[in-house]
This record gives structure tokens, C-alpha cells and sequence, in this order.
């Protein structure tokens, strides 16, 4: 595990937050605090808030170097008795050291206001308040695990992610650039304007695989123009027997998907129903947006259904890829065509 990565800052969003909820929590206590004195004590409601707002600076400092030096840890995220006996080992040491200094905090201003802050013997006191401290931190400790722990489970999503983007750029196989080559070869002298169309297309797809890493994903209306390329110089290679139709609903240009997340579907039906038949092919690129839920196919007139749906390397890969993005919110297929053939499909959650 890579612990330079997980120890990363946190987005100011995040960091805001966990702020904003450490003080509500202080604010809490410090409220139940003089409702509880005024009840039963009267009088001075200013000093249950000095003793919550000495006991909150010292905490904040102390539990603040925990959560500063917990990353150093994460290598025992997945020991997590071990992890926690990091954590706990200087509990001995730092609970009598919280109470001697939140007391020395509360005597000195108390002395500042010109008066005496009486209390119950030391014994009682250290008994009472290493107790309560001991807990607070076990549970301090706890809240961190639980966040570092989540933290190194989305960081290992995004390296499984990047290995799989990795993967992908893999897919534009040297046969496929070599044909795409040779048909744009076959065009420049008859179709000058032409080969250089499918030449700029192709060009546009190399570099959009190759930035996968730094733009895993796309507006869907982005992502048809990427695959524009790839369809082009397919098409134009089986122009004697293949015919590609878009029909995509407006309101799903907008949602977002992973960057070339469509490539697989065109290519699973070039290669399992173009070039296999010598018989025209027509395909049918399509977009749908269900609610709250994105579909998006292409459906081939000739084909048949394999055995293990999305079990190629192309279809495959991007199934990984949307589990790393949305978990079994998204799911990858292969169906039967109505009167033969098969559409290739994926399904996501709608996100603009």
C-alpha cells in the first residue's frame, strides 16, 4: 500500500467539514454543560464554558496530532488490532498529561479573574478524568480508523481504476492501426478530403486514449465525438457492407461517462458481426435516459450471443472500470437481438 498517496490532504470540503463537526460536537457538550450547572448549581453560567473550552483546546490539540500522524499507519489498516495498538500505546502517558494540563489551564484563569477554582482531590480528579479521556480517545481512535480505512479503499479503487484505463489503451491492438492505416493509404489519392478526415479522427482517438489517466471521464455528448474516429475508419474499411446508425435522446448528451467507454460496444460488433459475415451488416448506435439511469447499446443485425456475456477483453474491462465507478449500480451486458443478431449494452447512473 502506498501510504504517500493516502496521506495526501484532505479537499478543503472535506477538512471544513470535519471541522464544522468537531466544534457542533464541542457546542454540544458545552450546552448540556450549563444547562446541567444552572440546574443545579445557579448562578455563573460562564464557567461550565471555561471548563468545556479548556478541556476543548487541549483535546483539540492532542487528538490533532493523532490524526496528523495517523497516515504514518496505514500500512496496518488491514491488522487492525495492530493498527489500534499504535494508536493506544501512548494513552498511559497522554491521558494524565490531558488532565494536568486542562487543570493547570483552569487554575491560571481562574487566578486571571481574580478567583479560586476548587475541585475534588487530585486522586478523584485523575481517577475520574484519565477514565473519561481513556474512553473519548478509544473513541477518537475508532472514527479514525473508520476514515482512513475508507480513505485507502477509494485510493485503491482509483489505482484499480488507472491499471484498467491502463489496460485500455492497450485495446487499439497494432492490427487495428494498421488497417486503420492502410484504409486511410487506400483514400488519400482517390479521396483526398476524406483521408485526411480519418486521419485527424484517428489521431483525435490515439490522444484521447493515451489522456485517459487525466480524464477518465466524459459528457456522453463528448464521448460520441471521440468515438466518431474509430467508427469512421471501421466504416470506411467495410464500406461494402456495414451501415451505422446514431440515434441518441437529447437529454442523455449531458450525462457523463467513463472517457471511451463506448469503443467496446462498436468494437465487439465489428468483430463478432461485421468481419464475420460477408453479408451487409447494419448497426445501430444507441442512448436512452431512464429516469435516473443512462442506457447506452449498439445493436447489430447479424451476430450470435456467446456463452458468457461481456466475458471479452474489451467489454470485460469496461465492466471493471464502471464497478470502480458506481459498484452493482452499473452493470455490462450482452442480449439477444429480436429476428437475430445481439446488442452490446451498459447501464449507469444518470449524472450530469
Amino acid at each position: 500500500m502506498n501510504t504517500v498517496a493516502l496521506a495526501s490532504p484532505q479537499p478543503a470540503r472535506s477538512r471544513a467539514g470535519w471541522l464544522l463537526a468537531w466544534a457542533l460536537f464541542w457546542l454540544l457538550l458545552a450546552t448540556v454543560s450549563v444547562q446541567d450547572y444552572l440546574r443545579n448549581e445557579g448562578g455563573a453560567w460562564w464557567k461550565p464554558l471555561l471548563w468545556e473550552g479548556t478541556s476543548c483546546a487541549v483535546a483539540t490539540v492532542m487528538l490533532g496530532l493523532l490524526w496528523h500522524h495517523a497516515p504514518r499507519h496505514d500500512g496496518w489498516l488491514t491488522r487492525p488490532a495492530r493498527w489500534f495498538a499504535l494508536q493506544l500505546r501512548w494513552l498511559p502517558l497522554l491521558a494524565p498529561l490531558f488532565v494536568s494540563a486542562v487543570y493547570a489551564l483552569r487554575h491560571a484563569l481562574y487566578a486571571l479573574l481574580g478567583q479560586t477554582y476548587s475541585h475534588p482531590g487530585w486522586g478523584q480528579v485523575y481517577l475520574y478524568e484519565c477514565t473519561k479521556f481513556s474512553l473519548f480517545f478509544m473513541l477518537f481512535a475508532a472514527i479514525v480508523f473508520g476514515v482512513r480505512t475508507h480513505a485507502a479503499l477509494a485510493e485503491q479503487r482509483l489505482r484499480t481504476q488507472a491499471a484498467q484505463l491502463a489496460q485500455l489503451t492497450q485495446q487499439l491492438e497494432p492490427h487495428f492501426l494498421f488497417n486503420a492505416l492502410n484504409t486511410i493509404a487506400s483514400t488519400i489519392h482517390d479521396k483526398p478530403d476524406l483521408a485526411d478526415s480519418l486521419l485527424t479522427r484517428l489521431a483525435a482517438l490515439l490522444r484521447a486514449t493515451t489522456d485517459l489517466t487525466r480524464r477518465p471521464s466524459c459528457t456522453l455528448d463528448e464521448e460520441l465525438r471521440l468515438v466518431d474516429g474509430y467508427a469512421a475508419i471501421m466504416c470506411e474499411r467495410f464500406a461494402d457492407r456495414v451501415s451505422l446508425h446514431i440515434d441518441i435522446d437529447p437529454d442523455a448528451r449531458a450525462c457523463r461517462v467513463p472517457t471511451l467507454a463506448i469503443q467496446p460496444l462498436l468494437e465487439n460488433a465489428f468483430r463478432h458481426g461485421v468481419e464475420r459475415s460477408s453479408e451487409p451488416t447494419e448497426l445501430t448506435l444507441r442512448a436512452r435516459r431512464l429516469g435516473e439511469r443512462l442506457r447506452v447499446e449498439v445493436e447489430q443485425s447479424r451476430g450470435e450471443l456467446i456463452d458468457e456475456p461481456a466475458s471479452g477483453v474489451g467489454l470485460g474491462t469496461l465492466r471493471e472500470r464502471l464497478a470502480a465507478l458506481h459498484g452493482d449500480r452499473a452493470q455490462v451486458g450482452l442480449s439477444a437481438r429480436a429476428g437475430g443478431g445481439v446488442i452490446a449494452w451498459f447501464e449507469l447512473p444518470a449524472q450530469a
